[in-house]
């Protein structure tokens, strides 16, 4: 047999058997499986390509006749009803019963569970089809939303609904750390799509998971939900983080690892530079919280960012470490978080240091221009004085050159 000479050629031979499958479900479980391989190759926004290539194949396939086309069409035009001609298509006088179930479900449960840090939130969607012997079986969509990268990092779709939505109930009921609360629907629907919105412009997708193979059905189901009518509730005013610096200096956590009276100009300058660190970080979090703190955002903090942003003295060097071990104590507390979150947080970071020492020494994770200013400190020339700068520049040009 020839190999298929067009992608549409591609994806009818790929669900040559879609007409012989038992119910909806299964066919929607295939088309997506489809349509993943177009979202996972495409460069720039993905969700435009799946549309666009649904469109194309629509307008390519549309003088097929046999089962399996006028099916895997059919199907098509019900998981992405915005590409161009889906509203056009019928199915064919060969369709399996189960074709008018395509899409016809209902939520049956909507939840939200994750960390108490605050890392991540999985939403959790339950759905039954109007007829269940012709769609399928209750199924259940999960969402995973991480929020130090801003993203909708994980889209998942099986069954049945109750053993995943009983899984999840029984692993939050177990763990202190973790939180299972219901969801209101167009609060779900917003959170995902806002985050799922920002996953599709990536250059690279996560590596592990279901998000390509299961986004067309995913999105699919979410669009059932009722759009969100209510604005997300107003975030109570944070205090400034001059206040926040004052307060964290005046608590017992500060105190605990002796920076409450830090006196010595130098070791003062040090503590405030590392402060000024640790919210500078916070800043360029999605939801720019200093008191959001965790095991991983520590450690996106302790092992790269800093690394990469800041040129640390060894008294800076030095003192970093013990501010954030404070800080974590203080953000835990500051939450009301578990005692055993704090434990946890604090063991993490202690056992960040070694590691954290060795990026400073070797400094392997340096950005250039950090790599920059450290070589200027190290020759003696202050980085805020462009005349010293241009100065070093004429007097290192051929090194600079290449020479």
């Amino acid at each position: 047999m020839a190999p298929p000479q067009t992608p549409y050629e591609a994806v009818l031979h790929a669900a040559r058997d879609v007409a012989k499958l038992d119910c909806a479900l299964d066919a929607e479980m295939l088309a997506t499986a489809l349509l993943g391989s177009v979202y996972a190759v495409a460069d720039t926004d993905r969700a435009s390509a799946v549309r666009d290539f649904v469109g194309s194949f629509l307008g390519a396939t549309n003088r097929r006749r046999t089962a399996s086309a006028t099916t895997i069409r059919s199907v098509f035009a019900k998981l992405v009803p915005e590409a161009t001609g889906a509203g056009e298509v019928r199915p064919g006088t060969q369709a399996p019963t189960w074709t008018e179930q395509v899409g016809r479900v209902r939520a049956t449960g909507c939840y939200a569970y994750g960390d108490v840090y605050g890392d991540q939130t999985s939403y959790l969607v339950t759905f039954a089809y109007d007829d269940s012997t012709a769609g399928g079986s209750d199924h259940a969509l999960v969402a995973l939303v991480d929020h130090n990268i801003g993203i909708t990092k994980d889209l998942y779709v099986g069954s049945p609904a109750s053993r995943i939505l009983g899984q999840v109930r029984e692993m939050c009921a177990g763990d202190e750390l973790t939180w299972f609360r219901e969801e209101d629907p167009g609060r779900l629907r917003h959170e995902v799509d806002r985050h799922l919105e920002i996953t599709d412009g990536l250059t690279d997708l996560p590596a592990e998971g279901s998000l390509a193979t299961d986004r067309a059905l995913a999105v699919s189901r979410l669009h059932t939900l009722p759009a969100s009518t209510t604005p997300r509730l107003p975030e109570p005013p944070a205090r400034g983080v001059p206040e926040l610096i004052r307060d964290f200096l005046a608590s017992p956590e500060a105190a605990r690892f002796g920076l409450s009276d830090v006196r010595a100009d130098d070791e003062l300058a040090s503590l405030h530079f590392c402060l000024s660190l640790l919210t500078d970080h916070a800043s360029g979090l999605p939801d720019a919280d200093p008191l959001r703190w965790s095991p991983a955002v520590a450690g996106l903090f302790l092992l790269d960012w800093v690394h990469r942003r800041a040129v640390l003295d060894m008294d800076d060097a030095a003192m970093l470490p013990r501010v954030t071990r404070a800080w974590s104590a203080y953000a835990v507390r500051q939450r009301g978080l578990p005692a055993s979150a704090a434990e946890q947080i604090d063991d993490v970071v202690e056992e960040m240091i070694p590691e954290f020492a060795r990026l400073y020494a070797t400094g392997e994770r340096r950005s250039p221009a950090t790599a920059a200013v450290a070589q200027l400190i190290s020759e003696g020339v202050d980085p805020n004085d462009t005349d010293a700068i241009d100065a070093w520049i004429d007097q290192n040009r051929h090194r600079l050159n290449g020479d």
